[in-house]
């Protein structure tokens, strides 16, 4: 499935979420509607028992008052907000306060309100019911589409997810889902302590100490535990590479690297200002999701997998026909240089059997063997070494013209571009990136996704979002926090009226 159409299938799905959410609701509303119309059926008798309690009660029956305050009771009970309820409501506190004669008087329409307030209830079911069905209607028709671009996207990937889901490890099914609930716990907490300490310390000045104490105190509470619940939970229930291809559709990036490096693209980068719990890998995996889905092999014998690329197992006496197979099957390779053997056998194989552009290299900085090893597998010379940074996690990234030619592009922050002229151009520009910064921390990823993103370009593959994703999954945690509560909110509100239809509540 090609990145526009799994685009245009969320945007389905998504609409027929919302549709459906709308109009289940709307059923909800216009079923409470026939509760109330249905109660209120028996108005006209209890009216005309009303009326007669009360000639009764004048006459000095004092045994009749008992029926008033009982018509009463079942008027307020079932008249939802009708005149009918108004009108008995004064005429039995006329009544009990002694005033026989103006309660008499009050309930001389009664009939009338009554039927009234039956013509209203019924034209507020009929139109509750039409705009039920004007929503049902939309909502069973994206379903349909909705359900046929799933199946396609399944279909799509069929193939490679046969390929990888040999090597997926067995887990009991109910292990994700327990996990997944956990998660979302901790994302809640992290999104409500990080937004209850950052408006602590942004309005401290303008409410009491106790308040602001508070805020500050229980935000960071609950943005530690979120954070604590998330390291433990995060890992149990990350999808494994077959997972990540059915869910996605698209053909995958292949990430492939040497695991000596897994612990330091574990590394997560945050500041004093800024708290993230989203790996370097993750924001390279989030940055490469523009691409396709991420896969790597996984390290064998870790215990649970590292958070990023989506993993699966290879055995170590046999793992190069599968690489070989999933170089061929993947849109992308992107491969880490280090020293293993394994990496440039990687490296060459991926040379003699891939087009040029699929391949993309990150280069560390620091290791001046690397770029004559490297230079041994290409027509001409790299020049690494003239280019690439300091960085020991990625200081380059390499890409090819169709004779494999290498382009290198070197990693670091990106020079700062001419302003326009015109003071208030000036003003807007100046703004809009104290806003970006106030608003987002650029990590060391970002740099290097945006390395990424020119580098592709230059073989002919656009992706205009890569560095903006990269950076997006450093606050991953705290969007994901919001999108849960938002969504917990939305079911509670179903659920309470729910439990209100079936008079549970």
């Amino acid at each position: 499935m090609s990145s526009g159409l799994r685009a245009f299938a969320r945007l389905i799905t998504a609409a027929a979420i919302v549709t459906a959410y709308v109009a289940l609701h709307l059923a909800i509303t216009a079923g409470m509607d026939l509760r109330a119309c249905d109660r209120f059926r028996g108005a006209p008798a209890r009216a005309a028992a009303f009326t007669a309690a009360l000639d009764r009660y004048a006459d000095g029956e004092v045994s009749a008052r008992a029926e008033i305050r009982e018509g009463d009771t079942w008027f307020e009970k079932n008249d939802p907000s009708g005149r009918s309820r108004s009108v008995v409501s004064s005429a039995t506190g006329d009544a009990v306060e002694g005033r026989v004669s103006l309660a008499r008087e009050r309930v001389a329409g009664l009939a009338a309100d009554v039927e009234q307030d039956q013509a209203g209830l019924d034209r507020k079911l009929g139109s509750s019911s039409v705009t039920a069905l004007y929503w049902a209607a939309p909502a069973v028709v994206l379903l349909v589409p909705a359900l046929w671009l799933r199946r396609r996207r399944r279909s799509g990937a069929a193939e490679i997810i046969g390929v990888v889901s040999q090597f997926a490890p067995r887990r009991p099914r109910w292990r994700r889902p327990v996990y997944l609930v956990a998660s979302g716990v901790g994302y809640g907490l992290f999104a409500g302590g990080a937004i209850a300490a950052n408006t602590a310390q942004r309005q401290g000045t303008k409410m009491p100490p106790v308040v602001f104490m508070l805020l500050l105190v229980g935000g960071l509470a609950a943005l530690g535990a979120g954070v604590l619940i998330l390291r433990h939970t995060r890992p149990r229930s990350a999808r494994g590479a077959a997972q990540a291809l059915l869910a996605d559709g698209r053909q995958p990036v292949l990430y492939l690297r040497s695991f000596a490096d897994d612990d330091t693209a574990a590394q997560v980068d945050d500041s004093a200002a800024y708290v993230s719990i989203h790996s370097r890998e993750e924001q390279l995996a989030g940055a490469l999701g523009a691409v396709g889905p991420v896969i790597t092999v996984g390290r064998p014998g870790e215990p649970l997998p590292q958070l990023g690329a989506a993993r699966f197992y290879l055995p170590l006496d046999d793992w190069q026909p599968t690489v070989l197979r999933l170089m061929e099957l993947s849109q992308l390779i992107v491969l880490r240089l280090g020293l293993g053997e394994g990496l440039w056998w990687e490296v060459q194989q991926a040379r003699a059997t891939q087009p040029a552009r699929k391949l993309v290299l990150l280069a560390p900085g620091g290791l001046s063997e690397m770029a004559e090893w490297l230079d041994k597998h290409l027509p001409t010379p790299s020049r690494l070494n003239e280019v690439a940074g300091g960085d020991p996690w990625t200081s380059a990234v390499v890409t090819f013209a169709p004779d494999w030619t290498p382009h290198v592009h070197p990693v670091g922050p990106v020079p700062r571009a001419k302003t326009a002229r015109g003071r208030l151009v000036r003003r807007g520009a100046r703004a809009m990136k104290a806003a970006m910064v106030s608003m987002i921390m650029l990590s060391p990823v970002h740099h290097v996704a945006r390395a990424m993103k020119a580098a592709l370009a230059s073989v002919g593959v656009r992706r205009r979002t890569m560095a903006w994703r990269a950076t997006l999954a450093t606050q991953a945690a705290l969007w994901k926090g919001i999108a849960l509560v938002t969504a917990l909110a939305l079911l509670s509100w179903l659920a309470f009226r729910a439990l209100q239809l079936f008079g549970l509540r």
